[in-house]
């Protein structure tokens, strides 16, 4: 099913972008990873016009086409206490603005059946304190996801991913980190790849606009206190 197509990745040297790339590459995809961290497909600020331009040119010069296009690298996160007013729009521009002006670059060069799906966080629609610029980035990616569904509807089917606890490091999480998760555990980046790769798929040709949270069911579990052992201490 991926054999021969391009999967362009965001932030794909780590964590879930990097299982995502591992996964398509297993599949016999061309995977072109853009990252800060250097020694991958292309090195650069997602933040930053120029380097995105050049990373599109890139691609286009060695492949000519994008099948998929993974918007995951995550923003920078701060809160109103200490994050700053460019470090908010720094935020912005690697987490809302960077996947909207790569889409740009890239839309005269969408293979048929291409897809996008973007990278959003369960902060889309929750929040702990002080993680304001991250939040408001992911929600930003959330509504962009329906934004272009519709504005590139019949070429590029456009979702998102809203990700929950998901361990990027391997640890084996037991007790109250794993209980306090409806499913009994915290996610791993496979959980997260495996719907990337299935909204890839024709399997998913009728699917588009759509926001997917992939939490363990965190989101859903309402909390009082008193119930099941929850206490609220202050």
């Amino acid at each position: 099913m991926f054999e021969g197509k391009v999967a362009v990745i965001t932030g794909g040297a780590h964590g879930i972008g990097k299982c995502v790339a591992e996964e398509f590459e297993k599949r016999g995809a061309h995977v072109c990873v853009i990252d800060k961290t250097p020694g991958g497909y292309f090195t650069g600020d997602l933040a930053e016009e120029d380097t995105l331009r050049r990373f599109a040119d890139q691609v286009i010069r060695d492949y000519g086409r994008v099948d998929f296009l993974i918007h995951n690298a995550p923003p920078l996160m701060k809160g109103i206490d200490s994050c700053s007013y460019e470090e908010f729009n720094y935020a912005l521009r690697v987490g809302v603005t960077a996947p909207f002006y790569l889409t740009k670059l890239f839309l005269p060069y969408f293979a048929p059946g291409a897809a996008i799906v973007n990278l959003s966080s369960s902060r889309d629609r929750m929040s702990q304190p002080q993680t304001e610029s991250y939040t408001a980035a992911k929600g930003g990616i959330a509504a962009l996801t329906h934004g272009l569904a519709v504005s590139l509807r019949g070429k590029v089917r456009v979702n998102s991913i809203s990700p929950g606890w998901i361990d990027t490091e391997g640890q084996v999480y037991t007790g109250p980190d794993a209980d306090q998760q409806p499913v009994g555990r915290v996610g791993t980046p496979l959980d997260i790849a495996n719907m990337v790769l299935f909204l890839c798929s024709d399997k998913a040709g009728f699917i588009t606009g759509e926001n997917i949270c992939i939490d363990g069911g965190m989101t859903r579990q309402m909390i009082y206190h008193g119930d099941f052992g929850w206490t609220l201490s202050e």
